[in-house]
């Protein structure tokens, strides 16, 4: 069973080819890399890949004509899906040998439509840290799983877990294709596409399988934890939009935790606390407004 590993590209070069290396050198050799180039302009890639191309026959190339943008790349990616399963990855990020033997394993279990393996941050230069962010992913992970080895979660309860504290790493998930394509990606998202996918998924059904395994560096750059997005106050502008839509979402459910978590959206609420210092020592008076309504308006 061919595992399709897509690739949307739009970034550093060097950490690209270093993400496309640790695909070719998994212990699982059965799959298909899907590279989708989003037009990152520099004049040597066509060279680099069209030589990739022509050395494995695995994987193929695609150029898009006009920059896309993350949302229209990763829709795109969905549109080229040939295979059961699936990986969307980050085109700075580096899979362990066995990553793909391990989703793989995942799947077996034919309820299984998400699969969250193990991951390790690393800094820019490639070395494994643990920043205060993912300290708290993996104490909201634990919330919900304990410390189980492995769990199948659904349902409400995982929800509201992710609600209170998203703590999925994209790049590293892994996704049933089938569920993937009902869904899409949610046009009109950037910040919060991958998490509103998860949801989608899990309030229709689906199952995700968490594993402490450890097959995947997700990166996650020291200088750049407060991106201009964040501190001008657009994430938080997007995250509440996606709130209230949550909101609304779950209480047709009758879901109503995760309806008060989606209201309430504390650990949001608390990063953009967090930003305020930086915001005004960089004089981003707008800014300023947007993140204190959000932590402060109801």
């Amino acid at each position: 069973m061919t595992i399709d590993v897509m690739f949307p590209y739009y970034g550093d070069v060097a950490m690209m080819k270093a993400a496309v290396g640790s695909v070719l050198a998994q212990t699982d050799t059965d799959f298909k890399l899907t590279i989708v180039d989003d037009g990152f302009p520099d004049d040597s890639l066509p060279a680099y890949f069209e030589e990739l191309v022509a050395s494995d026959d695995r994987i193929v190339y695609f150029k898009n004509e006009t920059n896309l943008g993350a949302n229209g790349n990763y829709r795109k990616c969905v549109g080229l899906i040939e295979h059961e399963i699936v990986v969307i990855m980050g085109a700075d990020d580096l899979m362990k040998p066995n990553y793909l033997a391990t989703v793989r394993a995942a799947f077996e279990n034919p309820e299984v439509d998400i699969v969250q393996p193990g991951i390790e941050v690393i800094d820019e230069n490639g070395q494994v840290y643990l920043p205060l962010m993912d300290r708290i992913k993996a104490a909201m992970r634990r919330s919900l799983v304990g410390k189980a080895s492995s769990a199948i979660v659904e349902g409400e309860a995982l929800a509201a877990n992710l609600i209170d504290g998203n703590w999925l790493y994209f790049p590293s998930v892994a996704w049933r294709a089938s569920a993937i394509k009902t869904h899409n990606f949610r046009q009109g998202y950037d910040v919060v596409q991958d998490l509103a996918l998860a949801l989608d998924v899990i309030m229709d059904g689906g199952k995700m399988f968490v594993t402490g395994t450890v097959c995947f560096q997700y990166r996650r750059h020291r200088e750049s934890d407060s991106s201009v997005r964040a501190l001008d106050g657009r994430r938080f502008v997007e995250e509440r939009r996606f709130f209230d839509e949550k909101v609304r979402e779950f209480t047709a459910l009758n879901w109503t935790r995760a309806a008060r978590a989606a209201r309430f959206h504390v650990t949001s609420r608390l990063n953009a606390a967090s930003l305020l210092p930086k915001v005004v020592s960089k004089r981003m008076w707008p800014g300023l407004r947007t993140l204190s309504a959000h932590v402060v308006k109801p």
